[in-house]
């Protein structure tokens, strides 16, 4: 039977999914509870993982040289974590998340177009460029 949850644990357990959908990116709170949200279920699948590896010893260690027949659910299971618990962070979540379908299209740099590169001449006259006009060298 599971123990009753406290009302500390409760308040401090996440009450969004741990993605950034759907969440204002320029309300802190929010965001701040989507990345606790993300970081808990990343802790959640590394120790899961850990919990079928110690398992999967005990077994090995139980069943001896029958290990390879009677330990095999723990094995398959355990390389089936291994693939996705890893704890990554929000980090890359957070800046890669496109909250618009506008903002998917366009990406912002600081590097000139190519036609600002080429400029009106037709040719890429800055620093390091050796081809003129009509490919001759300078």
């Amino acid at each position: 039977m599971p123990t009753p949850e406290s009302e500390s644990f409760l308040r401090k357990k996440p009450t969004v999914p741990p993605t950034f959908e759907g969440v204002d990116l320029g309300n802190s709170e929010a965001v701040a509870n989507a990345r606790d949200a993300i970081i808990r279920e990343q802790w959640v699948q590394v120790m899961m993982a850990r919990l079928v590896r110690e398992e999967m010893g005990k077994c090995y260690h139980r069943e001896g040289v029958n290990h390879l027949e009677k330990c095999g659910k723990y094995r398959d299971r355990y390389l089936q974590l291994l693939k996705t618990a890893k704890v990554h962070g929000y980090k890359g979540y957070e800046q890669n998340y496109m909250q618009d379908k506008a903002e998917q299209n366009y990406i912002q740099t600081n590097y000139p177009t190519t036609s600002q590169a080429l400029g009106s001449k037709g040719s890429d006259f800055r620093l390091g460029n050796t081809l003129g006009p009509k490919g001759e060298k300078f």
